[in-house]
């Protein structure tokens, strides 16, 4: 049954349903990949297909058009996959589609991230190379892996594009012309563990209800992060009570704001009581702190069976603790430039206790690359000083802005004639792939664009209907007038 076949552009919306019952999160992208491929073989489009599963497609202009200078469109292929706890044994982004809802003017997936981010691209360009619009030759560039390091822009060979006009279609608030991005990186914080055996009561302390959010564009929304709040929970119990730590897990993306986490940690039977009042008196205090953003949150103790565990040992355990109380996280600085945006930033958003080694993987922010760095040493000196290990796995450029920009006084002047306002001209403290495009080619023109997505990057993203089709009217004015 197709849930969205209502819903108008019907075409935009057609290949947005066909995307989201296909598995596509980062790393995961070989059967949307071939989903697109197929689509560009059926139509007799020109396209091209590297080793790692970008695709472009190309276009030639409309009647009128044939001879303009030919516009690029971009997108990426892959999703964040988040889902609620309850999901973890039942849905398997790996293998199953999404399940789409329609309520209230919004398309979302039931327990699940939408993929909005950047299907809705997707879908875009799609529904533009399938139909009869009037256009410029256009170059229409599917990307996999954004969300995990951008490993599709970084290994695209630009060569193949002839356009010097970019529209990304990667933005998440309908009235935001983007005109620049951060640059970041995928930081990894290993410390090595022990473990040895301990008889005791086993519990598990779980927290859960945060709103997370994008660790970009939410990171001034001031949202817990589970995986600290964890940290600190830890340090707290160890101040009134001994307990052995047996689990720590959170976080499902770096560049998600972590909306649960879980430990367990193994005490004496004497202290079971104590510790039902300990976290209750943290949960109190997290409730109060957070007062004014997070209204769900939900900390607890699970009492289980009294058995003989493997844990770390102490001097392991405070290793991982001490790196959870003093990893930098959140908003590190403000601009002095731009009012209200935020320069430069972190987020702790995976934490993970292996067989050897206590990991966080963090997701770095800045659209001042001495200050990414700065802020990349500060977290090397403070793992590698208790022993442990960094790593950067991923590095991406800033896009900056471009103080001449014909691109952008054409969006500009479309968007004014279409809503009779002007747009929001913005940086955006969030990584796209226009920094890496900016880097790549020579004298590139770009500005970034897209509908409004609710919480992305979490279970309760949303797309908005309305502004899914003006957004897509908004496109066609642009590539009218790009003649």
């Amino acid at each position: 049954m197709r849930i969205l076949e209502h819903l108008e552009p019907k075409n935009v919306f057609s290949f947005f349903e066909d995307i989201c019952a296909i598995p596509h999160g980062s790393g995961n992208t070989a059967a949307i990949t071939e989903y697109v491929v197929d689509f560009a073989r059926k139509r007799e489009l020109t396209y091209i297909s590297d080793a790692i599963g970008n695709v472009i497609i190309y276009k030639c202009g409309s009647k009128g058009y044939e001879n303009s200078k030919p516009v690029i469109l971009q997108g990426h292929l892959d999703m964040v996959c988040e889902k609620n706890f309850e999901l973890a044994a039942r849905f398997d982004f790996k293998k199953d589609g999404l399940k789409l809802e329609v309520s209230d003017e919004y398309v979302y997936a039931k327990g699940t991230t939408l993929g909005g981010d950047d299907g809705v691209a997707v879908a875009y360009m799609l529904a533009l190379l399938d139909g009869d619009y009037v256009h410029p030759p256009i170059e229409c560039v599917f990307t996999v892996d954004e969300e995990t390091g951008m490993d599709g822009a970084h290994a695209l060979d630009t060569s193949f594009l002839k356009g010097r006009r970019l529209l990304n279609l990667d933005n998440e608030e309908e009235g935001e012309i983007l005109t620049s991005c951060a640059g970041g990186s995928r930081v990894i914080c290993r410390v090595p563990v022990r473990y040895c055996e301990k008889q005791g009561v086993k519990c598990n302390l779980v927290i859960c209800g945060l709103q997370g959010g994008h660790s970009g564009t939410e990171i001034d929304k001031y949202h817990g992060n589970a995986n600290l709040l964890m940290g600190r929970m830890l340090h707290f119990v160890g101040k009134s009570i001994a307990y052995d730590l047996a689990g720590l897990n959170g976080g499902l993306q770096d560049n998600a704001i972590p909306r649960e986490s879980k430990a367990q940690i193994v005490i004496n039977e004497q202290d079971v009581e104590k510790l039902e009042g300990i976290v209750s008196e943290y949960a109190k205090i997290i409730q109060n702190e957070y007062s004014a953003v997070e209204h769900n949150i939900t900390i607890y103790c699970e009492t289980l069976e009294t058995a003989q565990v493997r844990v770390l040992t102490p001097k392991t355990k405070e290793r991982a603790v001490f790196l959870l109380m003093t990893i930098p996280d959140g908003i590190q600085k403000m601009s002095m430039n731009t009012e209200h945006l935020v320069q430069t930033s972190s987020n702790a958003g995976i934490m993970r206790l292996l067989d050897d080694y206590f990991e966080l993987i963090v997701s770095v922010r800045s659209s001042v690359t001495s200050e990414k760095i700065a802020l990349r040493d500060k977290m090397q000196y403070l793992t590698e000083t208790i022993g442990g290990s960094y790593t950067v796995e991923s590095d991406y450029p800033a896009w900056e802005f471009k103080e001449d920009s014909p691109l952008r006084k054409t969006v500009f002047d479309v968007y004014q004639q279409v809503f009779g306002k002007n747009p929001c001209l913005m940086g955006i403290h969030a990584g796209l792939e226009c920094g890496i495009f900016y880097e790549k080619v020579p004298d590139l023109d770009i500005v970034s664009f897209g509908p409004t997505i609710e919480n992305i990057h979490t279970p309760k993203e949303k797309l908005d209907i309305r502004s899914t089709r003006e957004t897509w009217e908004f496109l066609l004015k642009i590539l009218e007038a790009l003649k």
